[in-house]
């Protein structure tokens, strides 16, 4: 019977550890999906302007940052409704930890650039960023592509 416990003992968090690693690998991942998707369909898009006066490359090169300036999020993805146009943008909050994502209307944001850095400013705070919806994103279904123009 004591060895049985010291086995479990021991047996046990490399299990929850692997359990963990499986988890973590998951999320990294759907991350990866989602970039790939994000930068393939910036590919497709081309130059053509979709949203703000940004192409969908100036989107996800942006920070989203409070009025003070304070950087709120990094933009992982473009969002579309169901005809094509962007209207919202996936971020993932600064300094969240697991990482977390949730989607921010496109409606009140205005354009900010400093030499090649472009910024999203919102009225938004870290706290408003913190109380909308997470997005699981291995649940996120395809975004619809860019519309034709």
């Amino acid at each position: 019977m004591q060895s049985y416990v010291i086995k479990s003992l021991i047996f046990m968090p490399v299990a929850l550890l692997a359990a963990c690693a499986d988890e973590d690998t998951a999320q990294e991942r759907a991350e990866d999906q989602v970039e790939m998707a994000a930068e393939t369909s910036a590919a497709q898009s081309g130059n053509t302007i979709v949203a703000l006066g940004l192409t969908e490359w100036e989107l996800l090169d942006g920070e989203l940052r409070s009025t003070d300036g304070r950087e709120l999020a990094d933009v992982a993805a473009i969002r579309r409704d169901t005809e094509g146009s962007v209207n919202r943008l996936l971020v993932e909050i600064e300094d969240s930890n697991p990482d977390r994502y949730v989607e921010v209307p496109i409606e009140g944001l205005t354009v900010q650039r400093q030499g090649d850095d472009i910024d999203l400013v919102t009225s938004m705070t870290a706290d408003d960023l913190m109380a909308l919806p997470e997005v699981a994103l291995s649940e996120m279904p395809a975004a619809p592509t860019p519309a034709a123009t």
